[in-house]
């Protein structure tokens, strides 16, 4: 198993948007990516088998995603990974989670009302919220020796206006790797319901959770389940995002029904693209195996950007995050502007790592996907070392 995550496949001259757009992202071409979430990886046997079979099949028209063998799935899966109950009637299918967490505020909330988010934040909720019309208010994660934690008095302030009507929470969160705890959950909840603020979880990382850590569905400690909702997908599990699709579980029938109506009736997107769905049913019923083998192997990689910056680079912090293969780098004692480090890095070193400022942090921070082979990770490391250096003996 472990050969298949060495294994390098090459990505360039596939519309890949991490290797052939790279350009786009950060205004240079040939450099080495490690910034848009997908992985290098090869999705599992199982599923690449089953695409084989459909597309050997031939004839490719319209489907239907409500039916038992893609909702057990799901309801199978959260049962045996994450100890959770979930009704088949709760889970609608999405084309994305930022689908189902835009219509779910143009459900929940009016234009003008306002949307608690921690930051720093993954970037498109920023447009999200936005583009809906509706007001950011911000609830800063507390940066404490190098660990994030929720600063609740803050947090309670925010969620107590008046206009505040949904509460954004990322679980586990994106970009700082925190898996939140049960209390913590627990007294989100608690918050939320004291003031009337609906919760919209995003839990696409869910299922890359480290060591002792354990992913927490919203679900499984809400007081009224009609006030929470989930967004997530299989994709980040399995690396699958182009073949579409994912899904949100909604308890409340109401919303249920009338998100539906959205979704089919006015956006026209009733029927699911096969190859998202048969990956997703295949994955969760017979690649765990490989979930677990691909979590050791990230960790390793975790372990190796760990190791390498406090011997080669001590002036980079870095702690091993409990969940996502994203790790979030502390450059604030090179003591440098974000732009100045990104034209090193870029422009010098022709590595492509993603500012921390892209995600509402205004400290020096690098966001930097290890979803990928050992051999890319050390050339990066490497890359990362060459233009660190460069810029503080310029």
């Amino acid at each position: 198993m472990k050969k298949q995550f060495d294994k390098v496949v090459e990505r360039r001259g596939t519309y890949c948007t991490q290797w052939d757009y790279i350009e786009d992202r950060f205004g240079e071409k040939n450099i080495l990516p490690f910034s848009i979430s997908d992985m290098d990886f090869q999705t599992p046997v199982e599923i690449r088998n089953r695409i084989k079979e459909w597309t050997d099949h031939g004839v490719f028209g319209y489907t239907r995603w409500n039916n038992s063998d893609y909702k057990n799935s799901i309801v199978t899966w959260y049962k045996k990974r994450h100890d959770a109950d979930i009704v088949s009637e709760w889970i609608i299918y999405s084309p994305s989670v930022i689908y189902s967490i835009s219509q779910l505020i143009a459900l929940l909330t009016r234009k003008n009302d306002a949307i608690v988010m921690q930051t720093p934040a993954y970037d498109a909720f920023f447009k999200t919220i936005k583009q809906s019309e509706r007001k950011l208010i911000k609830n800063p994660l507390l940066y404490e020796d190098s660990y994030y934690k929720i600063d609740w008095i803050d947090l309670e302030k925010k969620l107590a206006k008046s206009e505040s009507k949904v509460f954004l929470l990322c679980n586990p969160h994106n970009p700082t790797g925190r898996v939140w705890r049960r209390e913590e959950i627990i007294k989100i909840v608690k918050l939320c319901d004291c003031y009337g603020v609906k919760v919209i979880s995003d839990d696409i990382h869910m299922d890359i959770i480290y060591r002792e850590n354990k992913y927490i569905p919203i679900i499984n400690v809400a007081s009224e389940l009609n006030n929470v909702f989930i967004c997530t997908s299989g994709s980040k599990t399995f690396n699958t995002p182009s073949l579409g699709g994912s899904y949100v579980i909604i308890p409340d029938h109401k919303v249920r029904s009338k998100y539906l109506s959205l979704m089919k009736d006015r956006d026209g997107l009733g029927s699911a693209p096969i190859f998202g769905m048969v990956a997703l049913i295949e994955g969760y019923n017979y690649a765990e195996y490989w979930v677990d083998e691909l979590r050791k192997y990230l960790y390793q990689n975790m372990e190796i950007v760990y190791d390498y910056l406090k011997k080669e680079l001590p002036l980079l912090h870095f702690s091993i995050p409990e969940s996502t293969y994203l790790a979030w780098i502390d450059a604030s004692k090179l003591n440098a502007s974000n732009k100045k480090i990104q034209d090193y890095l870029v422009h010098v070193g022709k590595v492509g790592i993603m500012s921390g400022e892209v995600y509402g942090e205004t400290e020096k921070f690098l966001r930097m996907n290890i979803g990928c082979p050992k051999e890319k990770l050390y050339d990066g490391l490497e890359k990362l070392k060459f233009s660190v250096n460069h810029m503080l003996n310029a």
